[in-house]
This record gives structure tokens, C-alpha cells and sequence, in this order.
């Protein structure tokens, strides 16, 4: 039997060297560590080709559309130029109804007037007589109703205002109407005035309506040494015979086409 130390002269040597040292526990991490697995592709990365090009020209297409969109809302909101001299009438019906913008960029003056809406109307009573009503301001029962809401609608802010805005900027000087559009802002306005003249006891049927503007410059203010004239200026509007087509459905003190046509 080989005694102990004869074994230990024949089992190896370990082998301390540096390089087999450093190269020992290399080997062993790397066979413990996986195969690194293929990360999955996301996006559009992920479909395949035919879809791929169905979705960058779906992305193209977008992005054009956004583009132009843009331009034209700038040209529509920017100071007079050549281009919407040139293309004004393209910019309208790009914008027009679906995206109206009701603000312009570098206006050159705040607002320095008050503008109210005024309205009178002929009455038919029950025995047949006729009167005419004092002038009404629709925007004066507005402001009413607005101070002292905590959260005021946005009909009563706005609906009054805008339709007059549309109304106004779709006539001509001579009130004449400036296309479609002008006859349509017409309609509006009258719908909305009627729609109002429906909640006061006028004691008859509406006939016609007359509608007017009442302009006060703003005054200035307390610590200012400017004198400002704030007396209002009227502009009066021709007459409005009231037809079926004027009321919305259903509403009280409605007069027919032909009861109008009669009177």
C-alpha cells in the first residue's frame, strides 16, 4: 500500500499561476449565465411588412393633414398679407364652420367699447290691436344673469355676443348680406331674439322685431386724466317680419305664415 506521502508526490500541483487564476472563474460564470434571449420588437417594428408600409403611410398621411391644418389656422389668425389676399377665399372654406377661430394674433388694440344689443318688437294682442314695445337690452339681462354666478353658462356669455359678431361681420355697410353666410347669421340672430322676447309677458303675438346697437366707449379709468365721451351711439336695423321659420318648434306666441302674410 503506497504510503501518504507517495500519493501526495504524484497528485498534481495545483496550478497558481495568474493567468490560470484569472481564467478560472471566468469559465465558471460563463457557464452558469443563460444565452442572452432576442429582446421582442414593439411598434411597428413588430408587424410585418405589408402592414408596416399601410402604417407609415397612414402616419405620412397624418402628418400632412396636421401640416396643413396649421398653416391654414395661421393665415386665418395672422394680420392681412399676400397670401390670404391670394387665398383667402381657400383659408375660409378650410376653416369654415368646423374650425372658427373668434380670436386674432397681434391685435393692435384691447377692446375699448361696449357693444349692447337691443331689440323691439310689434305686438298683436287678442282683439286685434297693435302696439310697439320700448327698446329692450338683451345684453343688459346677459350681464344680470352672469354677475353673481359663481359658474355662468356658456349660452348666456356667449351665445348673444357671437351670434351679433356673426351677424355684423356677414353684412355689408348698407346691411346687406354677404352671401349664404349673411342670410344664415340673419336666421341665427332672429331664432336667438325670439327665443328671449318668448320669456317676457309681451301680452300678444310677436309680428316683427327691430334690432339695434348701442356702442359706449369705455371709460377711463379713476387715475387717469383722459376724458372719455361715454354717451352711446345707436345704429338702428330694418325691420324683421316674423315667419315659422324664425321660431323654434313648439315655441309659445308663434305666428303663422299665413297670419303673418294676412297682417
Amino acid at each position: 500500500m503506497d504510503s501518504y506521502d507517495d500519493r501526495a508526490a504524484e497528485a498534481p500541483e495545483p496550478d497558481d499561476s495568474p493567468e490560470r487564476v484569472a481564467e478560472h472563474p471566468a469559465e465558471r460564470v460563463a457557464e452558469r449565465l443563460p444565452e442572452k434571449a432576442t429582446a421582442p420588437r414593439a411598434g411597428i417594428a413588430a408587424l410585418s411588412m405589408p402592414y408596416q408600409v399601410v402604417a407609415a403611410v397612414a402616419l405620412a398621411v397624418l402628418g400632412v393633414f396636421a401640416c396643413v391644418h396649421l398653416a391654414m389656422v395661421f393665415l386665418h389668425v395672422a394680420p392681412s398679407n399676400t397670401l390670404t389676399k391670394q387665398h383667402g377665399e381657400a383659408v375660409d372654406d378650410w376653416i369654415y364652420p368646423e374650425f372658427e377661430q373668434n380670436w386674432k394674433l397681434f391685435a393692435p388694440n384691447p377692446l375699448q367699447q361696449n357693444i349692447s344689443v337691443e331689440v323691439r318688437a310689434q305686438i298683436a294682442g287678442a282683439d286685434g290691436s297693435r302696439r310697439t314695445t320700448g327698446w329692450i337690452d338683451l345684453t343688459a339681462q346677459d350681464a344680470g344673469k352672469i354677475r353673481g354666478s359663481v359658474v355662468p353658462s356658456h349660452t348666456v356669455q356667449n351665445e348673444l355676443r357671437r351670434a351679433w359678431d356673426f351677424y355684423v361681420g356677414s353684412h355689408t355697410d348698407d346691411d346687406r348680406p354677404n352671401g349664404v353666410r349673411g342670410e344664415l347669421s340673419g336666421s341665427y340672430l332672429r331664432r336667438i331674439v325670439l327665443s328671449r322676447l318668448d320669456e317676457r309677458e309681451l301680452g300678444g303675438r310677436v309680428l316683427k322685431i327691430q334690432l339695434r346697437s348701442a356702442t359706449r366707449s369705455v371709460p377711463a379709468p379713476p387715475w387717469s386724466t383722459e376724458k372719455t365721451d361715454t354717451r352711446p351711439s345707436y345704429r338702428s336695423y330694418a325691420w324683421w317680419r316674423i315667419t315659422d321659420a324664425d321660431r323654434p318648434a313648439g315655441a309659445t306666441g308663434k305666428t303663422t305664415d299665413t297670419e303673418a302674410a294676412a297682417r
